[in-house]
């Protein structure tokens, strides 16, 4: 089984340590700052391996170098090879999804999903994705380099994961998106019981993440751009007839842009 901790960074940002509960090798993903890693690693007996990069952004690379410095380059990193990452040692050319065996990690699914990044890819290991910032809870990454189609597609293939699928998103983005949902989709019940868990949460300053992806495919517009409710709000907003899902995907990372 994978156990997963969560590590808390920057404003927003989780960094997930995991590691089977059958070893003490553990791996980091998207270590965006390097000390705050090597801080909650002393207090914990695992033994830091390797690294898993999503996409190249600065807050999930920023800390390769001091990690591999720190543990005198030892470390395996895994990454897209596509998006020039300094410091991947494992690349990983990925054209939909492929299974790799990782040492002390075992078989773990890797899937391109293009949109936030071109080269953006996603992790399924045991029952857990670790999706950094393709999918969110209640929303999804901003579409910085690829297209709405690329990224329709990309939340399509995560939401074909099975449905208690744990889903460890990068950030914590958690209320926000949800002020969003409601907005458009204010009468869902799902939706309004999952906004009311979420608060009770982040009151006590307990992270929202993860989710499920049953939770996501009731509660996330981006996922549920082919529902009646979603487009009819959509062409509401933007005063369009006869709109279809991925016109409907469109304008709903428009408008979220800007709420």
């Amino acid at each position: 089984m994978l156990n997963v901790h969560t590590i808390p960074a920057f404003n927003d940002n989780y960094l997930w340590l995991v590691h089977q509960s059958t070893s003490q090798d553990a791996y980091i993903v998207d270590p965006g700052c390097a000390q705050t890693v090597i801080d909650y690693l002393a207090t914990t007996d695992l033994n830091l391996v390797g690294i898993l990069i999503t996409h190249h952004h600065a807050d999930h690379t920023g800390g390769i170098e001091q990690l591999q410095q720190h543990f005198n380059h030892t470390l395996a990193v895994y990454g897209p090879s596509n998006e020039h990452i300094k410091g991947i040692t494992q690349p990983l050319t990925i054209a939909t999804q492929d299974t790799i065996a990782i040492p002390s990690l075992g078989q773990v699914q890797v899937m391109a999903v293009p949109g936030h990044t071109l080269g953006h890819i996603a992790y399924y290991i045991d029952n857990k994705l670790f999706c950094g910032d393709t999918l969110f809870s209640g929303g999804c990454g901003r579409l910085f380099e690829g297209t709405p189609e690329q990224m329709l597609q990309s939340l399509k293939m995560l939401a074909r994961l099975p449905d208690d699928t744990l889903v460890y998103c990068a950030h914590e983005y958690t209320r926000a998106n949800l002020d969003f949902a409601l907005h458009l989709d204010s009468t869902n019940p799902e939706l309004i019981e999952y906004s009311t868990k979420v608060d009770h949460l982040r009151a006590k300053n307990i992270p929202s993440i993860p989710s499920t992806i049953a939770i996501e495919k009731a509660i996330n517009p981006f996922l549920r751009c082919h529902k009646n409710a979603i487009q009819v709000a959509i062409s509401a907003q933007f005063n369009i007839a006869n709109i279809d899902e991925i016109h409907t995907f469109t304008l709903l990372r428009q408008w979220k842009n800007s709420f």
